[in-house]
């Protein structure tokens, strides 16, 4: 049924002015624990972390719920059409069964579907394989008073032939022309910040153009990036202008190449002081204790599981 009107967020997830989402699963959940344990010192007393896992790993991951910190399994975020298929990382939506859902894919949809649901004025999307490094705070997003959205105007080039299929699936699911020959804009960044505002009525929008629901729409895509999407959909349909940024505010090794201890102190060291969130992918196979070291060392402090929780200040 086709929807005129934005979707409604509903105040399901609390928080501040600002919230960090996170969508993990069991082999990250030592990741995700420094994560969090980070979120936790790094932002202000009202952030809550909102960490989703697929249901069968809500056990594992319940040590790290506390007053600060939710625990959502991801099932409670997909519509009742989706069935995920028994021991792969896929799901069939009954409503459109071709082609299956990726995992890649259904974790974009839980993003949107989490921050769609928040009651604040900031999303901050941090995977697993992040650590915050300094204080943050929704003010660190803002620019000349708004919220400011990373642009890197001609980033998409013949070597990132990827990204244009991200701008194709894009536009098409938000009414636009195809896009233009030549070099294209790149929205893809670490750490994102996404207005739940915004996204609520980006999915009204794709409904609103595809007649579908939203998570059908987004879900019938093989090439898709929830970045893009947002990014194309506050440049060229939400009719604002958003100031924006060509810098990441995050450290970021994305290559799928492991890291030695002093190789990430080296990529600490030399960073500029602007830069709140280190992001050491986790396909780059850096062993946990190696890691662990480089950033405890840059931190002050170790990093690894604490008892109880309430976790102790590493500033």
């Amino acid at each position: 049924m086709m929807r005129n009107q934005p979707i409604q967020g509903s105040g399901l997830l609390r928080g501040g002015d600002l919230a960090v989402v996170t969508p993990s699963y069991l082999p990250d959940l030592e990741l995700c624990t420094d994560l969090n344990r980070t979120v936790l010192d790094m932002t202000e007393p009202d952030v809550i972390h909102h960490i989703i896992v697929p249901d069968q790993d809500l056990r594992a991951f319940a040590g790290l719920r506390g007053p600060r910190t939710e625990v959502h399994g991801a099932r409670q975020f997909f519509p009742r059409s989706f069935v995920r298929s028994p021991g792969l990382n896929v799901w069939v939506n009954a409503v459109r069964p071709w082609p299956p859902i990726r995992g890649w894919i259904a974790q974009q949809i839980i993003k949107l579907a989490v921050v769609a649901q928040l009651d604040v004025d900031g999303a901050l999307l941090l995977d697993s394989d992040s650590i915050l490094i300094r204080e943050t705070t929704l003010e660190t997003f803002r620019k000349n008073g708004s919220i400011a959205l990373y642009r890197a105007p001609g980033a998409v080039n013949d070597t990132l032939p990827g990204h244009r299929l991200w701008h194709v699936s894009a536009r098409k699911l938000l009414g636009l022309e195809p896009p233009p020959p030549g070099d294209l804009t790149d929205y893809i960044c670490w750490p994102c910040l996404w207005e739940p505002a915004v996204v609520r009525n980006m999915l009204g929008h794709i409904e609103h153009i595809t007649g579908r629901d939203w998570t059908t729409a987004v879900g019938a895509q093989l090439h898709f990036s929830e970045m893009i999407l947002y990014g194309l959909y506050v440049d060229e349909v939400a009719g604002e202008v958003v100031p924006g940024i060509n810098e990441m505010s995050g450290i970021v090794h994305t290559a799928e190449v492991p890291l030695s201890q002093s190789e990430i102190e080296r990529l600490l060291s030399e960073a500029p002081g602007n830069k709140n969130v280190v992001m050491l992918s986790a396909k780059a196979g850096i062993p946990l204790d190696v890691r662990r070291r480089a950033l405890g060392s840059f931190l002050g402090s170790s990093l690894g599981p604490s008892v109880g929780p309430e976790r102790g200040d590493i500033r």
